[in-house]
């Protein structure tokens, strides 16, 4: 684990053939995260069919918040397994380390933020059992704020639960999907490798390369809890502007993985949604990170990534806004200026 940020897929190795193999592994990477990790845990426990069926641990990235072990022991009365990184790795080395650790036929990785609710992993493993080819399976989920209330649902996909079809070209464009509804089985990673490239947009191109390769099922019934917060990976890159960079860095790996004749298609469509996230989201950097001039240039940069009117009228608003001195704090912030 010389680097953070591992620059091919790590090697995900087999199971030693003495081992037990259950059926689950949910493997929760932490980092920072004890506020939510209570409710995450509790949301697996209550679900739990027994040690001989599902592999539950924490995996912590030297968290500095809390006594993240003690947690764990006090909540999980010894059914939830622990493991502490020797020195903080990053994300990406911890969800390798969650994935090899792993020694289940499926694996769970439910970010220690998240949560699931009550029939996710039933749902799953009926998908498992009916779409026997698929290399993975997700739910569908919510968007949850830091207390619990709802934000908004994911897309719908599928009217029932089934296997999608040409899925490969639709994830190609846009970002369908959070981890905590999806479930791999292990034989996949292990054919594939882990995640890497990237901090921002990694689980993107790994659902993409999985549907590169396998029949991915799907249940419409949201059943997963994705929490956006101002601590969470997604939100800190947004303030440095790395989430701009790595997201076109994994539109870019994932046109390898497209037919000839569909890359160009995909990568206007993959541009104009990124382009339009990042616009819209420019006014939540703005308003709720009081980052006035890293929210300017990242609607600059979304305009130059696809004009369209959506891009034009967040780039104008920022720049009319700190014109104005709108809101603008003072701060460091004021010394991060836009071209």
């Amino acid at each position: 684990m010389s680097e953070r940020i591992p620059q091919s897929p790590p090697e995900i190795k087999p199971v030693p053939e003495p081992v037990r193999r259950p059926l689950w592994s949910v493997m929760i990477p932490s980092y920072n995260c004890s506020v939510y990790l209570i409710e995450n845990i509790r949301s697996v426990l209550e679900q739990d069919p027994g040690a001989e069926l599902m592999q539950i641990e924490v995996v912590d990235d030297c968290s500095t918040d809390a006594d993240v072990e003690s947690l764990v022991r006090e909540l999980g009365k010894g059914r939830v397994g622990f493991y502490r990184q020797p020195q903080n790795v990053g994300s990406l080395r911890n969800f390798e380390t969650c994935l090899n650790r792993a020694t289940g036929h499926y694996i769970h990785l439910l970010h220690g933020d998240d949560q699931v609710k009550p029939g996710f992993y039933s749902e799953i493993e009926q998908l498992f059992k009916s779409f026997p080819e698929a290399g993975c399976a997700f739910t569908g989920f919510v968007f949850v704020d830091e207390q619990n209330e709802r934000l908004y649902d994911n897309q719908e996909l599928l009217s029932e639960p089934g296997l999608l079809d040409n899925w490969l070209v639709r994830i190609a464009r846009s970002q369908l999907i959070q981890v905590p509804a999806m479930v791999v089985k292990r034989a996949v990673y292990e054919q594939l490798g882990g995640f890497y490239g990237v901090h921002y947009g990694e689980d993107w191109e790994m659902w993409a390369r999985i549907a590169a390769r396998y029949p991915v099922a799907h249940s419409p019934k949201r059943l997963a809890l994705y929490r956006v917060h101002r601590d969470n990976i997604t939100s800190r890159y947004f303030l440095t502007g790395q989430s701009m960079t790595d997201a076109m860095t994994v539109v870019n790996t994932i046109q390898t993985y497209l037919p000839p004749g569909e890359r160009a298609g995909a990568k206007r469509a993959a541009k104009k949604h990124l382009a339009h996230y990042f616009a819209r989201t420019s006014d939540k950097v703005y308003h709720q990170y009081g980052k006035p001039y890293v929210a300017l240039e990242q609607s600059k940069r979304a305009l130059n990534m696809h004009f369209s009117r959506i891009t034009f009228f967040y780039w104008l608003k920022m720049r009319i806004k700190i014109g104005i001195g709108y809101k603008i704090p003072k701060g460091p912030d004021m010394l991060i200026q836009a071209d």
